[in-house]
């Protein structure tokens, strides 16, 4: 029963599997999808805002009555430096005017914001909350565990597993190098692979651990269970999906992508992330002018980015991806999660059989 792990048991699922928060990517039908079919489907809400997030959580509720989670970005510092604004304004101007926009400002990101998404989710009796980009304190955490919601955050390296168990939450979602999008890990470091990452992370702390990075199908899942996590996180997979916010040539980017397609950098928002190399990324990353830190280089080119996805230009597009872009498929969220269940007790059977 590879299924019953003490992450499916303690979230009150059938199976361990997550669809990532892929902020700006997921869609309350893509999250109600997975959450029927026995899996946590994840409101990816880091770009949100207080209306929009509760809008999504209504909608949810209308959908299923399964758990769901909501993901967050941890607020993090740092320094406005205007002469460095100025210079990737400048630098991105060209970008500007191909699509007649105005040149962007960055914006001011109080804590409060945060703040108030946290309090809303409370109101709202969330019953997951999985964290990105950091942690919050002790006294949030025990606040949210008061309420009956189980905490989740996100880890990149065996040290900052560690810290998440030691600041309390229920579980840690250990991302791998592999990974898609935004590097959840909240400390500069050399980046792991998944199937290095998991077994140490697993020793190292008692609490459940969700493999991320790279799983794409029944393989990956059957492999990390193996390697002794509770559950798997998927992102990529599901971004391909009918359900997926994601723009149609994003998708489809990512069908006809190879592996050495992706690659890893911080034009886009200042934090590292990973996607498909194209246009944009290798004219900024060619430049002298650094990246404004996260959140302030995101500001500068959303407008340019939500412009590209418009006008289907891939050139100029974000287009997030894991290092296994070959086995993305096109279907439904409800298939592809049928699909990856069935092949998991098949690859079961075959062993036991084996075996006999």
């Amino acid at each position: 029963m590879w299924q019953e792990t003490r992450f499916s048991k303690h979230i009150g699922i059938q199976y361990p599997i997550v669809q990532a928060g892929m902020a700006g990517s997921t869609t309350p039908e893509l999250v109600a999808a997975v959450s029927n079919e026995g899996g946590l489907g994840t409101i990816g809400a880091g770009y949100m805002t207080l209306d929009i997030l509760r809008q999504e959580i209504e909608t949810v509720r209308n959908l299923t009555n399964k758990p769901f989670a909501v993901n967050l970005f941890v607020p993090e510092t740092f320094e406005e430096n205007t002469e460095d604004v100025k210079k990737v304004q400048e630098q991105l101007q060209p970008y500007y005017d191909q699509y007649n926009l105005d040149t962007a400002n960055v914006q001011s990101h109080p804590e409060s914001e945060f703040i108030n998404k946290l309090q809303l989710l409370m109101n709202m009796k969330v019953p997951v909350i999985s964290f990105t980009f950091g942690i919050p304190d002790k006294t949030t955490v025990n606040q949210l565990k008061a309420q009956g919601i189980i905490t989740i955050a996100t880890a990149g390296s065996v040290e900052e597993a560690t810290e998440i168990e030691h600041n309390g939450f229920d579980m840690v979602v250990a991302q791998g190098h592999e990974a898609g999008g935004h590097k959840g890990s909240y400390k500069e470091a050399r980046g792991i692979g998944t199937m290095a990452l998991i077994p140490q992370v697993v020793d190292n702390v008692s609490i459940p651990v969700i493999a991320a990075g790279g799983i794409m199908d029944a393989r990956g899942v059957l492999a990390a269970i193996t390697l002794g996590a509770s559950g798997v996180q998927m992102g990529t997979a599901f971004l391909t999906t009918n359900e997926s916010k994601a723009p149609s040539v994003h998708k489809e980017a990512i069908i006809h992508a190879q592996p050495r397609d992706t690659t890893i950098t911080k034009v886009f928002s200042g934090k590292s992330a990973r996607g498909i190399e194209n246009k944009i990324i290798r004219d900024l990353e060619s430049s002298d002018i650094a990246p404004l830190p996260y959140p302030l280089q995101n500001d500068l080119t959303t407008s340019i980015r939500k412009s590209a996805a418009s006008a289907g230009d891939t050139d100029y597009l974000h287009m997030w991806c894991g290092q296994a872009p070959m086995l993305a498929k096109k279907m439904n969220a409800q298939a592809l999660f049928r699909d990856i269940v069935s092949h998991v007790d098949n690859m079961i059977l075959d062993l036991t059989a084996s075996k006999s």
